[in-house]
């Protein structure tokens, strides 16, 4: 049968029910089990399926999704779903007795709730024998074939809803991350931190190198960004006497998607009084200890590289540390910290056969920045600290006391991965206003990816800022490497996608076939 065939034969079982007057949408149903406690019950107190009819009760009240259908006669066998999992459930004509006839208006998909008793059949299944049942929702568009499944790649992101119905295992995934985030709140709250919120729409795109989202606010007549990283505001907020503060929300970059890069993400930044970048990279191994023994986790686990091969990384702590300058070097040859030009670079990437996107352009920062993204961190698989930055690849960090041409910043990298950045702060405001000019002489050159300043920033740290490190962490990174995912589309539950294209001549495109 046709989708299109499909969506007609449900619309005339709709019509039918509707003349039964049969509400298929009623208002609310009582539960009081799930699937998962009906699987699990002991099977050798269970009858079999003569036995409980003689004495069938309603002790069980179910709702679900009904996900197979097989008719025997006189019996017919199902599998409801709800958010637990599936059971198999049993409607027998000399139990439901006229009620049983209306089963004939039952499509796969729909919702309905059930009552009755649990039997064990020949095979050894658990099963409900239905003593009553009602409609709690028609489903007008049929589900993707049973044995196939959904497979189709964009179909899963532009629907996540039928993903998430037929595949167990995508709902297992974001499951997942919400307890992974929920554990992550638990030990920040454990730690004496207060969560704050910040605004997501700035004057200024700063806080990090990249391109921002710009629109438009009416009421006010000002063209603004969206935030491109939470950093700012937040660090105004220790101005303000926060001492310990972390937030958890989505930050915006309009750059290009990739197996590891998207649009709209979910980041996680803290900023703590008094503490330096060390403090920040025991904070971290911390962190992932917690993590894991919280749920349950293995330290080795199995990845997937870029390539989708599987890997072994191991996230016992301490984590290894490397120099950024060292490794740089030694995948290169090229010692970073003797240049102080940009063209120079430039002309060596060139001779060793070491070219990129933009490169032409680039400011000295994005030139080691993007070299190092193409030559080392891809062969970082197991988790390793990064550290010794020069200083004119990050503006908001602060210089490191013994050499002032380095900052006070690391990097958690995992799997060719960027999980955590952090730094202690640039709290000199003298200092941080010279580093913005200079960012904007880099965009007025055609750096696009320069960051911009922001005066009102400058204005805040006149008023005083103690010590701090700051943190920040790609959430979505995190629960694709722990759930064994190489794209972080596979973790977002709607990541964006082109609009869908419509047949002109109202004939719908079967996702079956």
């Amino acid at each position: 049968m046709s989708l299109n065939d499909e969506l007609a034969a449900r619309q005339e079982k709709l019509t039918k029910l509707k003349n039964l007057d049969i509400n298929i949408y009623p208002e609310k149903f009582e539960v009081n089990t799930a699937t998962d406690k009906l699987s699990n019950q002991d099977r050798l107190i269970l009858p079999d399926l003569p036995t409980l009819k003689k004495d069938l009760h309603s002790k069980f009240s179910l709702a679900g999704r009904v996900m197979t259908w097989r008719e025997h006669g006189k019996i017919i066998f199902a599998h409801l779903q709800d958010n637990q999992g599936q059971i198999q459930i049993a409607f027998a004509k000399d139990v439901l007795g006229k009620d049983f006839a209306s089963l004939e208006l039952l499509d796969r998909g729909d919702w309905i709730g059930v009552r009755g008793d649990l039997f064990l059949t020949k095979t050894n299944e658990i099963t409900l024998l239905i003593n009553s049942w009602v409609f709690l929702g028609k489903a007008l568009r049929p589900l993707p074939e049973k044995w196939h499944g959904l497979k189709d790649q964009e179909i899963k992101y532009r629907q996540r809803y039928l993903d998430l119905i037929m595949n167990p295992q995508t709902r297992q995934i974001f499951k997942f991350r919400s307890d992974l985030i929920k554990k992550i709140r638990q030990f920040y709250w454990q730690e004496g931190f207060t969560e704050v919120e910040t605004p997501v729409f700035m004057h200024q795109a700063t806080g990090a190198n990249a391109q921002p989202y710009q629109t438009h606010h009416n009421a006010l007549n000002l063209d603004v960004f969206l935030r491109i990283s939470l950093e700012l505001p937040l660090k105004e907020l220790i101005v303000g006497g926060f001492e310990k503060i972390f937030e958890l929300g989505r930050a915006f970059r309009n750059e290009g998607i990739d197996p590891s890069h998207l649009p709209e993400y979910t980041s996680l930044e803290h900023y703590v009084a008094f503490w330096n970048w060390e403090d920040n990279v025991s904070f971290t191994e911390k962190m992932f200890d917690y993590i894991f023994s919280e749920l349950n986790l293995k330290k080795t686990r199995k990845i997937l590289d870029r390539e989708g091969k599987s890997k072994i990384v191991d996230f016992s702590t301490p984590f290894t540390r490397l120099s950024f300058l060292d490794l740089i070097e030694a995948e290169t040859g090229l010692a970073i910290k003797e240049y102080d030009q940009a063209n120079k670079l430039r002309a060596d990437l060139k001779r060793k056969k070491i070219v990129f996107e933009g490169m032409e352009k680039m400011n000295l920062a994005n030139l080691v920045d993007n070299m190092y993204k193409k030559v080392c961190r891809p062969k970082l698989i197991n988790p390793v600290i990064l550290y010794n930055y020069p200083l004119y690849m990050q503006p908001l960090a602060r210089r490191n006391d013994n050499n002032p041409e380095l900052v006070d910043q690391f990097q958690l990298v995992v799997n060719g991965w960027e999980l955590v950045k952090a730094y202690s702060e640039l709290v000199d405001p003298v200092d941080q206003k010279q580093r913005f000019i200079e960012q904007a002489e880099a965009r007025a050159k055609g750096d696009s990816e320069a960051q911009a300043g922001d005066d009102d920033y400058i204005v805040a740290m006149e008023y005083g800022l103690p010590p701090i490190s700051g943190w920040g962490l790609g959430v979505d990174r995190l629960v694709a490497i722990l759930t064994c995912q190489s794209n972080l589309r596979d973790v977002v539950l709607f990541p964006l996608t082109k609009p869908e294209s419509r047949d002109p001549s109202g004939v719908e495109p079967d996702f079956q076939t």
